[in-house]
């Protein structure tokens, strides 16, 4: 199995080192061919010029640059464009996820016959998980994903990222709903989350207002267009 692993960074120079030997480590272990494919998204911290730096030692590191901030939707749209792995998978840069330990929960979770896998967070304590489990609750509702974490770590097969319409701004947030609307399998597995130790959140709380209307407007277009897919650009 050919893995790319998919990790959008933006000033994260304090965790990304650490990141990288990590996922060099999680493939070494479980003895998989892959790459990691880490996305700069235009960072002013030098997480740009370090990842350079880190890829001119690291066989299986591939670097991309945004010259300015687009997002984390503009992002993994990069990086899904370039992965070359069969299975892709999305990580973060700031080490609340381990990939050590969660390339493996992941890989095994699908092989178990899911197309898409998403982590569930463990012993989050923070003030957004009141916002988190609200939107979660109202995504379940409407779209019957039987997922508790709809915005954390995931593992899709590359039929899954091929089947995606264009992504608009800030709609990384749907990529469970858009697979569940063309039949893909989705499966979760717990796993643990670290709370940040470097850098800061580029997510707050006024989000929750635009992501609840953004998820019913996803709905809509899936629940009554008959072709839902055209009014995303597929």
């Amino acid at each position: 199995m050919n893995v790319s692993v998919l990790i959008p960074a933006r000033d994260e120079v304090g965790t990304l080192t650490e990141v990288v030997e990590k996922v060099g480590r999680a493939f070494a272990a479980s003895g998989l061919a892959g790459e990691l494919v880490l996305v700069d998204d235009g960072s002013g911290d030098g997480t740009g010029k370090l990842a350079d730096e880190l890829a001119a030692r690291t066989p299986y590191l591939r670097v991309l640059h945004h010259r300015r901030p687009l997002g984390l939707t503009a992002a993994l749209r990069t990086g899904f464009h370039a992965a070359r792995g069969d299975v892709i998978i999305f990580l973060p840069a700031d080490m609340e996820s381990d990939p050590e330990e969660d390339i493996p929960l992941l890989l095994a979770k699908l092989a178990e016959g899911y197309d898409v896998v998403a982590g569930w967070r463990q012993g989050r304590r923070e003030r957004k998980v009141l916002a988190s489990a609200i939107y979660n609750r109202v995504s379940r509702l409407l779209f019957g994903i039987q997922v508790h974490d709809m915005n954390w770590i995931k593992a899709f097969r590359r039929e899954v990222i091929a089947s995606l319409p264009p992504l608009r701004s800030d709609w990384h947030r749907f990529l469970l709903h858009l697979a569940a609307a063309q039949g893909f399998r989705i499966g979760e597995v717990p796993t643990a989350y670290r709370p940040r130790r470097a850098g800061r959140s580029k997510f707050g709380l006024m989000r929750l207002p635009i992501s609840l209307l953004d998820v019913l407007v996803v709905w809509f277009l899936i629940t009554f267009s008959r072709q839902p897919m055209r009014f995303f650009g597929g």
